[in-house]
């Protein structure tokens, strides 16, 4: 019967200890290795043999093999600071020189104080030092005849979900459905995991159980399994007195797990296998942190895209917790660690905080944030106590005091709720084991007598005081539903209205906004309350930004941390990736307000430490940008292109299609004037922002002007205004049912009798720079692009300037992660004032700019504005641009894009509120004059 893992780590540490001082091959190297394997419960003496000797080797005639276990290990000796790769390659000789029947899988080479273990059939090796031997004993599994990995961590648990899925499969394809099916899987994982951290004794009663007491066919599996679980929920004292031997073995675990009666499931010899492919995985190397979102994905993909689930990588919880009270707290303790005078008293205080702290997920999926959260607690507490009592035995039932008690939940599903119940048992049974590893002991808390607080339930309508009362929540966090205001469904639009009711705009919020407001109604009768959610980034931009913010200002609410926008991943199978914030809430007023400022999407942050965030997050005045349709004074108006509305939806061959009828393609142009070459006097280019940065231009038939003789004249026309007729008819909206008359026109025309500039309405995120570019009258806009009527080249440098990009960065809305442009971005930009020497100097630049481009003729604006492939002429063309546009804000070069949107919206605040700046300027006059006095 093989050790437990606990034991195992104590046996390991004293093996450790007794030979710290052990270094030389002679004299130590046979009693090193006899003491090794006795610490597995092994004789050295009866399963191998010592200095066993090999012929017929390369380089000389014969060797001997420090140690050699037949068909398992090799162990080969060195004295320290001996050539460990030197000594590899020897044992691998030596290797060649036996009989294919002794060959081992396992090299062990070692100079005492270092080690390298090699999996000669995984092609893995393992490398650690003697004092960490404690860590790594579940790599000698195969002395007891168990397969080993040396698979990360996070490769274990993605294989443990796919045992998992294979068994659910298995089981719904069988008519094994729902609750039953949910909670049968919850139980086995529970068991499996008991089986291989110590919660069970002795170690692998449950596999034992399902190969010696299970039939080959499967067709008892289920039975066997329900009465395991009967057994698991009855105390020792009140079990039947007649229960099988195996069945005895096991411990009363209670907490509820097991306390419901399930159908009993059929399984087949297949499925019998699945669960012992599954029982054999290596359960103690797998992550309660990961598991519970790689056990979800058994789940149907498309169900979980209608939840809004993303699962979330521990690097990224960290992101969110590691700032709401992680860090504090870790900086906190290492203070105190450090104190001279009243430790002892002050660390029991600080573990005592610990204790009274309450964590609230209201949002809480498998559970992925509670149990980061709640092992990082655990371990503050635990190098609490080391500092307090050393390496001595304590009674840690007595003295450990954070508990998996202290964290709450709500989950929509019932299946993720079970998980997160259960990673929560989990991460309490490792944090335990570390306990016992710190101070020698053999502590579990068997039966559960407790556990995280999980309701099922939606969290926008449950009250969330009756989960955990305000006035004992210390922290709010997680990671709301994704989903924008279109695709939200009935009930979830309905949870909306419940939390923000039905007047204003909130209409246009994202979901996750829901709980943002929520957790801040919740808060206020605790204002203690810290709050962090991660969330779109749409939230902190464009017309939301200007919705939301306002709104929980007014609240009493103040950011006290905000990660900018960054790539949010996940450790699910297709993993998503979408661009997220992360935004800390506060009540009072924020001790280090900090921003995590991320250079591209994708890389790490950087800290900065500023006075104040607002809704866009920055260090800038708490002002919100209003949807204006006016453009500044003395600037030419923005607007939309024309918008055309001439699709219909016919019956073609059997099937209906979609047909566009005043637009062509250039295909669809040249078939149209082989047809009728009479038309080529109405076409012209038509272009919207895909088309101006592709080059790829298409056509539009524009017949204003055509007369009625000139219409009846051509087939092709006719039959194409007869289509748009008919598509606008069957319209359901009703202006363009109005236009079902007047197929010869736009339904928006909105086309310039000037040249003008023309932005993209949508442009990639990866660009430096907006493609921007002047187009001729004859060039019809279409409503993808934004126009500027009348735009001079001054216009064009400014708007095309990395200040008006940094500006709109921050500003602008987003389509999924591309620059979704809009009016309001122009209307409220913060434009400089220029002399005319300015201005004219800005012309020039915008100029060299175009003639950059122009230096190209066979590249699209795609082509040059790829960051990896933008011309270096153009680049360093922007470069002039850039530094002129920004020395017409202030002489002083801006550090970063953060620095220029700072000061934009400085400027902005006082172009809104005049008597902002006044007031202040008068505040530093008094305070200059108080000095002075």
């Amino acid at each position: 019967m093989r050790l437990g893992y606990d034991e195992l780590a104590r046996r390991a540490r004293a093996f450790s200890e007794r030979h710290a001082n052990s270094s030389d091959e002679r004299a130590d190297a046979q009693l090193f290795v006899n003491d090794l394997f006795k610490m597995f419960g092994l004789s050295s003496r009866q399963i191998g043999r010592y200095e066993r000797r090999v012929s017929g080797l390369l380089n000389k005639e014969r060797g001997f093999i420090d140690f050699f276990w037949p068909g398992q290990v090799l162990v080969e000796m060195k004295s320290l600071g001996k050539n460990l790769v030197a000594a590899e390659q020897q044992a691998l000789e030596y290797i060649d020189g036996l009989h294919p029947t002794e060959k081992p899988r396992f090299v062990l080479v070692c100079d005492f104080q270092n080690w390298v273990l090699v999996d000669l059939e995984a092609k893995q090796e393992l490398r650690f030092k003697l004092a960490d031997l404690h860590k790594h004993v579940q790599a000698f599994d195969f002395m007891f005849g168990r397969r080993v990995t040396f698979e990360r961590q996070e490769q274990v648990t993605i294989k443990a979900a796919e045992l998992m899925g294979r068994i659910h499969d298995a089981l719904e394809a069988n008519n094994y459905t729902g609750h039953d099916l949910e909670r049968f899987l919850v139980r086995l994982l529970f068991c499996m995991f008991a089986d291989d951290t110590g919660i069970f004794q002795p170690k692998d009663i449950f596999l034992q159980l399902v190969e010696n007491d299970t039939l080959p066919d499967g067709s008892n599996v289920g039975r066997v399994i329900n009465e395991l679980f009967e057994v698991l929920d009855t105390p020792e004292d009140e079990r039947q007195a007649n229960l099988s031997g195996e069945l005895k073995q096991f411990p009363y675990v209670n907490g509820r797990l097991f306390r419901e009666n399930l159908r009993t499931p059929i399984f087949d010899a297949q499925m019998r296998e699945d669960l012992l492919d599954a029982c054999r995985h290596d359960w103690a190397a797998v992550s309660p942190a990961i598991f519970g979102s790689l056990f979800q994905s058994v789940m149907d993909a498309k169900e979980r895209r209608a939840k809004g689930a993303h699962y979330t990588s521990e690097e990224n919880i960290l992101k969110v917790i590691g700032p709401l009270f992680l860090d504090e707290l870790r900086e906190e303790l290492e203070t105190l660690k450090a104190r001279k005078t009243a430790k002892e008293k002050s660390l029991l205080e600080f573990q005592a905080r610990l204790s009274r702290m309450r964590f609230l997920d209201p949002a809480c999926g498998c559970g992925n944030f509670l149990v980061i959260a709640y092992r990082e607690v655990r371990q503050l507490e635990l190098e609490c106590l080391q500092e307090l009592y050393g390496d001595q035995r304590i009674d840690a039932a007595l003295l450990t005091r954070v508990t998996v008690d202290q964290f709450y939940g709500i989950e929509y599903e019932e299946f993720p709720a079970m998980i997160a119940e259960v990673a929560m048992w989990m991460a309490d049974h490792i944090a335990n084991n570390a306990i016992n590893e710190a101070f020698r002991l053999n502590y579990a808390r068997i039966p559960l007598t407790g556990g995280a607080t999980i309701r099922h339930g939606d969290a926008l309508e449950v009250d969330w005081n009756e989960v955990l009362p305000a006035e004992q929540c210390s922290f709010v966090m997680g990671n709301p539903p994704f989903i924008g205001h279109q695709w939200r469904t009935p009930e979830q639009q309905a949870g909306m209205h419940r939390v923000w009711g039905r007047t204003g705009q909130v209409n246009r919020l994202d979901y996750v906004t829901a709980w943002l407001k929520k957790a801040v109604v919740y808060g206020k009768a605790n204002k203690r309350i810290e709050i962090a959610f991660v969330a779109t980034n749409s939230i902190s931009q464009g017309e939301q930004a200007g919705i939301l913010w306002p709104a929980l200002f007014a609240d009493g609410i103040q950011i006290s941390f905000a990660h900018r926008t960054f790539v949010w991943s996940n450790e699910a199978s297709g993993k998503a990736a979408v661009h997220c914030v992360i935004i800390g809430l506060t009540f009072t007023e924020p001790k280090a307000p900090k921003i995590f400022d991320y250079p591209n999407p994708r890389a790490e942050p950087f800290v900065v430490a500023v006075k104040q965030i607002n809704g866009y997050l920055i260090d800038g005045p708490f002002v919100t940008l209003p949807a204006r349709t006016a453009a500044p004074p003395d600037l030419p108006r923005m607007i939309k292109g024309s918008q055309p509305t001439d699709g219909a939806r016919l019956k073609v061959d059997g099937r209906y299609v979609t047909t566009s009828n005043l637009i062509l393609d250039a295909g669809e142009r040249d078939r149209a004037l082989a047809r009728d070459p009479g038309i080529v006097k109405w076409l012209r280019p038509f272009v919207g922002g895909e088309e101006l940065i592709s080059g790829n231009w298409r056509w539009c038939l524009w017949l204003k002007e055509a007369s009625p003789k000139e219409l009846r004249s051509s087939v092709e026309i006719r039959e194409r205004l007869e289509r748009v007729r008919i598509g606008r008819a069957q319209s359901p909206t009703e202006s363009v049912r109005r236009y079902a008359d007047y197929p010869t026109i736009f339904t928006q025309d909105r086309q310039p009798n000037e040249s003008y500039v023309a932005l993209p309405e949508v442009s990639s995120e990866t660009r430096d720079y907006i493609p921007i570019d002047f187009l001729a009258p004859e060039v019809v806009a279409s409503n993808k692009l934004q126009i500027v009527v009348g735009g001079t080249a001054y216009h064009l440098g400014v708007l095309t300037s990395w200040m008006h990009m940094a500006w709109m960065r921050t500003v602008t809305g987003r389509l999924k992660s591309d620059y979704s442009y809009s009016p309001t971005v122009y209307n409220t930009f913060p434009w400089p004032e220029a002399s005319p020497a300015q201005r004219d100097k800005i012309e020039a630049l915008a100029q060299a700019v175009l003639d950059a481009r122009a230096a190209h003729p066979t590249s699209s604006l795609a082509d040059l504005y790829d960051p990896d492939t933008m011309p270096a002429n153009l680049r360093k063309a922007h470069a002039a641009l850039d530094v002129a546009v920004d020395r017409l804000y202030r002489r002083a070069p801006f550090e970063s894009d953060r620095d220029r949107v700072e000061h934009l919206f400085g400027l902005y605040e006082k172009l809104v509120n005049p008597l902002s700046g006044a007031e202040k300027a008068n505040k530093r006059t008094a305070r200059a004059r108080q000095r002075k006095g």
